[in-house]
């Protein structure tokens, strides 16, 4: 399932080349985007500056603060991109049993946050210095993709409140896990907790015993 992209978000295509003498707008906006998120890959986000993002993207500040007034704008773009691919990853299928469609759209939940991990921390980190009312929106656009998704593929076109409060609390919950795993090196095999293939499967596991408790109350 895909989505249009966020005003001033761009998707993150790679590594980031050496700029053309002439770009569009547009080219030079996801230029530095891309530069920001390779930055993500060796630091977290709060810790790249304006000096850092013009040293990888090869460019003057003054043409940095043509495209973006400060480093927290750009931040909120380049955090919108993981949001957007996250949008556009994360499906369920509509086809097999629901626990067979939730590992898929798991593991591409899973993939998107591995890949981008400092940058997801810093989207979801509470406290954290980038986290403003922009970046709780793109949070909050994700979940409500995923409760929309499990509406639908989980038959539930008119859910009521405790089927809803189940649902946010269990998406609540994969983002909580997948943060703490990440925070504790789990991405790189190294972490205390659970492999990867173990914490989705345990997500999966957590959200069907919560709908079968929900339904027992309703």
């Amino acid at each position: 399932m895909t989505s249009p992209a966020r005003p001033g978000s761009t998707a993150h295509t790679g590594s980031t080349a050496r700029p053309a003498r002439r770009m569009t707008p547009q080219a030079r906006r996801a230029h530095l985007v891309s530069a920001a998120m390779d930055l993500y890959g060796t630091r977290s986000p709060e810790e790249v500056t304006v000096e850092d993002v013009t040293r990888i993207a090869d460019v003057s500040r003054a043409l940095f603060y043509r495209y973006f007034p400060n480093v927290e704008a750009l931040h909120v773009a380049a955090l919108g991109s993981v949001a957007d691919e996250l949008v556009d990853r994360v499906a369920l299928v509509g086809d097999g049993p629901l626990d067979e469609q939730l590992v898929g759209a798991l593991d591409a939940f899973l993939d998107v946050a591995q890949r981008h991990a400092r940058a997801y921390v810093g989207l979801l980190r509470s406290g954290s210095v980038v986290s403003t009312g922009a970046t709780d929106a793109l949070v909050d656009g994700v979940r409500d993709h995923i409760v929309a998704l499990l509406c639908e593929r989980g038959d539930l076109p008119d859910p009521s409140p405790l089927q809803l409060m189940t649902l946010r609390g269990w998406v609540a919950l994969v983002e909580g896990s997948t943060l703490s795993w990440l925070e504790a090196g789990g991405e790189r095999g190294t972490g205390p907790g659970p492999d990867r293939e173990t914490l989705r499967d345990w997500l999966v596991d957590q959200l069907l015993a919560m709908l079968e408790v929900t339904d027992r109350r309703s």
